[in-house]
């Protein structure tokens, strides 16, 4: 494989993007990983009395992430989130405006391999969320395996990231007053093995749970499609059946994380690596479909207003795609 290095005389605002977008994928991959081994030698040294004192901590601080996270305004509006945004470049657009008396939830299309379009619009002031939406507060859902880490869990819950559990969107949408969002990655882990530029299936027809809870609470239904969510990474081909297929899914029920092997670019060079490639995403907020407040919902009533959100979804998509890159001949599928 030829391999295209990058030339020597980058402008320094590219230089600071790419460094950007690295340290973002570093959070993603390793930081975990080094939160954990870092808390682990805190315990085996001299200093275990901290390591103790923030056990601790942990315990008395175990439900934030089910309790609405503990978010800092300075941390999302890091200048380093606006070279994140100028890399790809990264777009958040509004159809119509929304009332911040109400509560949200905002159904998230499609996953991705990281989800960069869901962080950078909803984690990160970078693309103006406030501004667009004033009066309402993001929040991103995450498995709740990663709030378990050290350090880790109060680093990403900071960005307005909050656990996936249903105690945790009940929380934000029983908040009275409104004025809460809560984004949820429909499809999930499992949506992110099928990942790959020109990808357009998504997992939503057995994905009925924030569809109950919508119901439950009485919190609008906000259909959201990213263009170019997709177009980030090339993944290994893994079709159903494969051998790769089955033990990705087999690690994902097991661990309950995805395992995509995807590539990208790297920093010095554009052939290969983990940076994902300089393509344009466009994150589209659609209507809400009202929803009327059902404290005991039927199984007639998750379906019908699933129904609605499906179309919604795809009227969504179809409205928009031509003006971000996609064929007309071009149309969702959903499994």
């Amino acid at each position: 494989m030829k391999i295209e290095f990058a030339p020597l005389n980058i402008p320094l605002q590219r230089r600071l993007q790419t460094a950007a977008v690295l340290q973002w994928v570093f959070s993603f991959l390793a930081l975990a990983q080094c939160c954990l081994a870092g808390f682990v030698l805190l315990c085996l040294s001299d200093w275990w009395i901290l390591a103790a004192l923030y056990a601790g901590w942990l315990y008395l601080d175990r439900d934030t992430p089910t309790r609405g996270g503990r978010r800092s305004e300075w941390l999302r509006n890091w200048s380093i989130w606006k070279h994140f945004r100028d890399y790809f470049p990264l777009s958040l657009l509004k159809t119509v405006d929304l009332d911040p008396s109400s509560n949200y939830i905002f159904g998230f299309h499609p996953h991705g391999v990281l989800v960069a379009g869901g962080f950078g619009n909803f984690c990160t002031e970078a693309s103006g969320f406030s501004s667009l939406f004033p009066g309402l507060t993001p929040h991103l859902l995450m498995l709740p395996f990663w709030f378990r880490i050290p350090l880790f869990r109060d680093y990403i819950m900071c960005g307005g990231l909050v656990s996936s559990e249903k105690a945790s969107l009940s929380y934000l949408m029983s908040t009275p007053g409104g004025g809460k969002v809560a984004i949820v990655a429909v499809g999930g882990a499992p949506e992110a093995l099928d990942a790959r530029p020109g990808a357009l299936t998504l997992q939503v027809l057995q994905r009925k749970g924030f569809i109950k809870l919508s119901l439950k609470h009485g919190a609008q239904l906000v259909p959201v499609f990213s263009f170019g969510e997709n177009e980030l990474f090339d993944q290994m081909t893994n079709p159903t059946g494969s051998p790769l297929r089955w033990l990705q899914d087999h690690m994902q029920r097991l661990m309950g994380v995805a395992l995509p092997l995807f590539t990208g670019r790297g920093v010095f060079q554009y052939s290969f690596g983990l940076l994902p490639y300089r393509q344009p995403i466009n994150t589209v907020v659609g209507k809400p479909i009202p929803v009327v407040q059902t404290p005991s919902p039927r199984k007639e009533d998750i379906e019908h207003l699933h129904s609605l959100y499906i179309d919604g979804l795809t009227m969504l998509f179809e409205q928009n795609k031509t003006r971000y890159g996609i064929a007309a001949d071009k149309h969702l599928t959903f499994i």
